[in-house]
């Protein structure tokens, strides 16, 4: 940002807060409850702001929640949810003090819909439940060993919209696509056709994902060998909880990062996510209104911790996270 732009886009921004922190959502979807991420979408004038609900629970099993946006993140209240009507209290800190609204809507079928009130007025609300990237997804680096001799290659899972997986293991013969990939509650299982020569045969791998770690058997008409495999750039993946000081105000932030290297700093999706030598780098873009502006994270990963700096055009603020280590296996 340039600092002769700063008053109008502090009054943007300030519209922004109380349009995103303002944000009621949820929704159920079957198997899964409320929990999980929620993309909500806020309309406020002609400007539409995104944000996110993330629901979850602590460790006696109570329901928690969270309104994340670009600003950071705000806890929710009072939370309730019964026969598909949801409500919450969620209290953000304005320009002139505390600013409590609440949030009375519905969810049904993976979508939400609501009202936020506070004494500042209504504001609607429409969301749906966020898809999920698969925990297979990403580069895994694979041991074969069969007998006395050991073969290694790269698999490549990815996933599109819909969810369906696909992949390509490549080695010293080059890269080759495996078919019917399948995971679901830690199982993996995939086939790919392997030529040597003028010889061709199909082998079929049924494994278990545990962590960042696979293991498992591949089978085909000429034996079985015993696989195993690591998660490439799994320092980086998960979910890190962030602290960062600006002129002497302290802010909370989410970062999550996926297998794919794909990922969210807040809402906000992030770019050219690298790792070296657990050096992590990204970028993200965002807009308001006509605007639009980027910056950068640089920083290092010293096993769950992280530390940092995010640049912006109004300058440099130092970044501390640790990353979030989940009380309940996630099967999916």
């Amino acid at each position: 940002m340039k600092h002769n732009k700063v008053r109008s886009i502090g009054c943007l921004i300030a519209l922004a807060l109380f349009a995103i922190t303002s944000f009621p959502s949820t929704g159920f979807a079957q198997g899964r409850g409320i929990y999980g991420d929620w993309n909500i979408e806020t309309q406020f004038g002609e400007m539409t702001f995104q944000s996110i609900l993330s629901f979850s629970r602590d460790q006696d099993g109570n329901l928690t929640g969270d309104s994340i946006n670009f600003f950071g993140i705000n806890s929710l209240k009072d939370i309730s949810l019964e026969d598909g009507q949801l409500q919450y209290t969620l209290t953000r800190m304005g320009r002139d003090g505390a600013i409590t609204s609440k949030f009375k809507g519905t969810v049904a079928d993976g979508k939400l819909s609501g009202t936020m009130s506070s004494d500042q007025g209504d504001t609607k609300i429409t969301g749906e439940r966020a898809p999920r990237v698969s925990r297979a997804v990403g580069s895994w680096a694979m041991t074969i060993k069969a007998g006395e001799r050991e073969y290694t290659g790269t698999l490549d899972l990815t996933s599109n919209d819909s969810g369906d997986l696909a992949g390509t293991w490549t080695s010293q013969r080059g890269t080759a696509k495996v078919s019917d990939v399948n995971y679901s509650r830690g199982e993996l299982s995939f086939k790919r056709i392997i030529e040597n020569q003028d010889t061709k045969w199909e082998m079929t791998f049924t494994g278990t994902i545990r962590g960042n770690e696979l293991t498992g058997v591949s089978k085909s008409d000429r034996g079985e060998a015993e696989v195993t495999g690591k998660r490439k750039n799994a320092a980086a993946i998960g979910t890190w909880n962030l602290t960062s000081d600006f002129n002497g105000r302290s802010s909370e932030q989410r970062l999550r990062i996926n297998g794919d290297m794909s990922g969210l700093y807040g809402s906000l999706p992030i770019e050219d996510v690298k790792l070296e030598n657990n050096q992590l780098a990204f970028k993200a873009t965002s807009s308001f209104g006509d605007r639009e502006f980027t910056w950068t994270f640089k920083g290092n990963i010293d096993g769950d911790s992280m530390k940092g700096e995010i640049t912006t055009g109004q300058g440099t603020r130092e970044v501390t996270g640790k990353k979030v280590v989940r009380t309940f296996r996630r099967t999916q």
